[in-house]
């Protein structure tokens, strides 16, 4: 039998800085590393494949009822699409979680494309029969698509929607759904006059979306991802203006910030949209202070394919923070420590990305300096955002709220414990969490 009492050389966990970072339960680090998460995306630090075998090990070592909690948030509450399914998959693995996984995947589909997403990742590894739970899931899931939705997203690929409906057996809700499902198994259903659908036809960029704008068939979100492309072919700058004027339904500030460095002579109907969209959402009563990661590593895109960067996602948080506080002080901090003018929309974007070179990540020596500063000890709150991979680590909070916002899905951070309460994301509830956090604290 081997020695038990035997005297072991301990390795504290580390950022990928060096910096010693708070070891956390496999709950809170399979949250913080799926709600950064764009599953099988490479990271300044990390392979993306590494991730995402984390997250199996993780989900492996967490409650089931957990598991399927995460998936749901990660889709609804930030409109994830990729990690939610990889969970739901990870979750059908299990014995005995047939209902419980039934239940996740119809809550976490939400576009009839995920349907056969969901099965394509069911057979990454070998084709096998779909269980029980996942069939039922699935079911449940189709049967919440109309026409339009339905032909939107029937597409050639690995898995088609007729493919997903013949192994779920669904079964139609009324005579009008059967019909609908028969013309998909046919191949008959009409394509729907999309953008999409419209440029695949090989019509004219221009011409189709201007078409597209002047019968309000574009949506806002489509303008904000499509806006290179528009402004390349040259499409009326009157008409973009006039449907940012409508305003953009559940778009956060990044994707604003991501825009405007495509269009930056519509950066001012960009903005306005922004910050009205964003009116609504929950005020933070009294001083906030605001620190934002500029280091080197914040410069790497959230996704291989897309455009939008780390940064531009605390850009945004910033905008988002600065409309909600009622007073409000900010700094960034690279190698150096840097205070900034508390500016709106675009010109706080501004200010942080130009406030100094984008380097190392020495947060601790950030705070420690504006601690000693008479203003900022005065603070409310302060809220860090962050990848979390610290030089040097992080200094106790000296505010009763204390928040630090996790922008990558890292493996190990810093922000748990010490007086900081640790947030993941980017979403636009940061605000209304933390308004909800201190408003029960205040019970």
């Amino acid at each position: 039998m081997a020695k038990m009492n035997v005297w072991k050389r301990m390795f504290p966990a580390k950022t990928h800085e060096g910096a010693v970072a708070q070891k956390v339960s496999p709950k809170a680090e399979l949250r913080r590393t799926v709600l950064t998460c764009l599953l099988w995306e490479d990271t300044f630090y990390e392979k993306g494949n590494d991730i995402a075998q984390r997250i199996a090990a993780l989900a492996r070592a967490n409650k089931a009822e957990d598991v399927a909690a995460l998936a749901v948030e990660a889709r609804s509450e930030m409109q994830l699409r990729h990690a939610p399914l990889f969970l739901a998959r990870e979750l059908a693995r299990r014995k005995g979680a047939g209902p419980l996984v039934a239940e996740t995947l119809e809550k976490v589909i939400q576009r009839a494309d995920e349907l056969g997403e969901f099965v394509a990742l069911y057979w990454k590894e070998k084709k096998q029969p779909l269980s029980a739970g996942v069939k039922r899931g699935l079911a449940r899931a189709f049967v919440k698509f109309d026409a339009y939705q339905l032909a939107k997203y029937d597409r050639e690929s690995v898995v088609k929607l007729r493919d997903v409906l013949f192994l779920c057996h669904a079964k139609p809700q009324n005579e009008e759904q059967a019909g609908v499902w028969k013309r998909l198994v046919e191949g008959k259903l009409e394509a729907p006059d999309t953008w999409e659908v419209a440029l695949s036809a090989r019509k004219g960029k221009k011409e189709t979306f201007e078409r597209l704008l002047e019968e309000g068939k574009l949506g806002g979100m489509a303008v904000l991802r499509n806006l290179r492309l528009m402004t390349a072919a040259g499409v009326s700058p009157k008409l973009i203006r006039e449907r940012l004027d409508k305003g953009v339904a559940r778009a956060l500030p990044f994707r604003f910030v991501t825009a405007a460095r495509h269009a930056p002579k519509l950066e001012d109907a960009l903005e306005a949209a922004m910050l009205k969209g964003i009116a609504g959402l929950a005020k933070l009563e009294g001083a906030t202070g605001l620190l934002v990661d500029v280091s080197g590593s914040m410069n790497t895109a959230l996704s291989r394919k897309g455009e939008t960067t780390r940064m531009d996602a605390a850009t945004g948080l910033a905008i988002l923070l600065r409309e909600k506080a009622e007073e409000f002080c900010i700094a960034t901090f690279s190698d150096a420590c840097v205070e900034l003018p508390p500016r709106r929309g675009f010109a706080l974007r501004d200010a942080i990305v130009k406030s100094q070179n984008h380097s190392g990540t020495y947060l601790k020596r950030a705070l420690t300096e504006l601690h000693e500063k008479r203003d900022w000890q005065e603070l409310d709150r302060v809220i860090v955002v962050t990848d979390e991979q610290s030089h040097d680590g992080i200094l106790p909070a000296w505010t009763k709220k204390a928040y630090v916002v996790n922008v990558a899905p890292y493996k190990n951070g810093l922000s748990y414990g010490n007086g900081w309460t640790h947030i993941d994301g980017w979403s636009e509830r940061v605000v209304d969490y933390i308004a909800a956090v201190e408003a029960e604290a205040g019970e």
